[in-house]
């Protein structure tokens, strides 16, 4: 009787699991079958669901439930707390598996080429949301002195970023923040958060749900200068042509006529202002100088040569996450990305990596929303399963499922499983209960691991 088809998924946020959901919605999964198993470098699952959506946003987490639905199949196996590549390499992986998905997402900030990125004042905000979501391997601590703000970028990142900042940290305790970043919150000083972006209100990229629930809090005041809603020929076909470009541009057109009102924290959402260089003295940031920009009838900007000086002692870059460079994969340095055809793995020779497959945005970039990537994995799974039909994928020395787990006992690896996360869940909604929350993010990565079970 012919074995199951095996393939390994690194990387346990959305892009694997709905990869997983799709081989086991193949009709390779009804026969020979398929068994999957997910290696996650996190004692939990989830991946950016868990460390990189605010945690006032709910709403998305409940992604987590259709994929708790995928996790929940005998098919799928989970080995958390294991990394790539010092747990588990590649050849390891090539020994257990006919085919290896990489789905390792982007966790780092891209970089800003600016003057003064590197004074102290001046943070990634991938880091500030580590912080904030209480990631493990991040310090326990973050510097929240500064009564005035500035965040560079229009996309949702930098919406969360301002509005963590903005918001009290009363108005967040009912959410999951573990008690570091409470108490963290409750030191916060900012009164003002001003936020920068280099083109008009048409190309902002923020979603307009998460846009529109910036007023819904009691504390912040948002501000938009009239002077600020400006279109051009290509702004106005932007609007025409996207829904979603068009809400935005009208929630930021009602709140630049509106009076400004008494609520005590400030929010400015600032277009146009293309940052330049971050001032400071004695080594921290004092300031943030910006260059004003104008249409160009496309809808793109150019400099006008009037510059501005901002007051701000802090300032955080959300202008795009990067995905750390996997050890024996090809790697396009301009992208951040793993080059590929289909999702297929291409090398520099331009012939497919054997059985090397990625999906997510390892292989696209970290661009759209958590929805977007399962297309990917559909398309990536596709190529998958025509590889393994036409007899293209390489075959496994050790395919069968303990010789993993012998594997790693050997290298004396503590892994968690998915029956310990259902241990963990149990554990941080208990911690939650007696304050009437939800739950209570465990943050230190031992008792994550003693929750589990590892």
């Amino acid at each position: 009787m012919p074995r199951p088809l095996r393939v390994a998924i690194v990387g346990a946020g959305p892009a694997g699991i709905y990869a997983a959901d799709a081989l086991l919605k193949s009709d390779v999964a009804a026969e020979p079958g398929v068994s999957i198993d997910l290696f996650e470098r996190m004692p939990a699952p989830f991946g950016l669901i868990r460390y990189g959506v605010a945690p006032d946003h709910p709403r998305i987490k409940g992604i987590i439930t259709a994929l708790h639905q995928v996790l929940d199949k005998p098919q799928i196996r989970l080995f958390g707390n294991v990394d790539y590549p010092s747990d588990i390499n590649l050849d390891d992986l090539r020994a257990f598996y006919d085919a290896v998905i990489f789905s390792t997402g982007a966790t780092a900030d891209r970089a800003l080429d600016i003057p003064g990125i590197d004074l102290d004042g001046s943070y990634g905000a991938a880091d500030f949301v580590s912080w904030y979501d209480g990631h493990p391997d991040v310090p326990r601590t973050w510097p929240l002195g500064a009564e005035k703000v500035a965040v560079l970028g229009v996309g949702n990142v930098a919406l969360d970023v301002a509005r963590v900042l903005a918001k009290t940290a009363d108005e967040l305790l009912p959410t999951e923040i573990p008690p570091n970043v409470y108490d963290g919150l409750k030191a916060n000083k900012a009164l003002e958060v001003h936020v920068f972006g280099r083109r008009g209100p048409a190309q902002a990229k923020f979603s307009p749900m998460e846009l529109r629930e910036l007023d819904h809090s009691p504390n912040i005041e948002v501000i938009v200068d009239p002077e600020d809603i400006d279109y051009d020929e290509g702004s106005i076909a932007t609007r025409r042509g996207n829904k979603q470009a068009d809400m935005v541009a009208k929630t930021l057109e009602n709140w630049a006529i509106r009076d400004i009102g008494e609520r005590p924290h400030k929010l400015f959402l600032h277009f146009f202002e293309s940052p330049t260089e971050i001032l400071g003295e004695d080594g921290k940031v004092v300031g943030l100088r910006t260059e004003r920009t104008a249409l160009d009838g496309t809808g793109n900007v150019k400099g006008t040569g009037e510059f501005k000086d901002w007051d701000v002692t802090a300032v955080y870059r959300a202008v795009g996450y990067l995905s750390d460079k996997l050890p024996k994969l090809p790697w396009d340095l301009e992208s951040g990305t793993v080059p590929d055809a289909g999702g297929r793995v291409v090398q520099e020779t331009g012939e497919h990596l054997t059985s090397t497959y990625v999906t997510g945005w390892i292989r696209r970039g970290p661009v759209g929303l958590i929805g977007h990537t399962k297309g990917d994995a559909n398309e990536t799974v596709a190529n998958l399963l025509d590889d393994f039909a036409n007899g293209r994928l390489q075959e496994p020395s050790a395919p069968a499922p303990e010789a993993v787990d012998a594997f790693l006992a050997e290298r004396a690896v503590r892994f968690t499983t998915w029956e310990g996360w259902y241990k963990l869940d149990a554990a941080e909604k208990a911690l939650g209960e007696p304050q009437g929350r939800e739950r209570v993010k465990l943050v230190e990565r031992e008792d994550m691991l003693r929750e589990s079970g590892a």
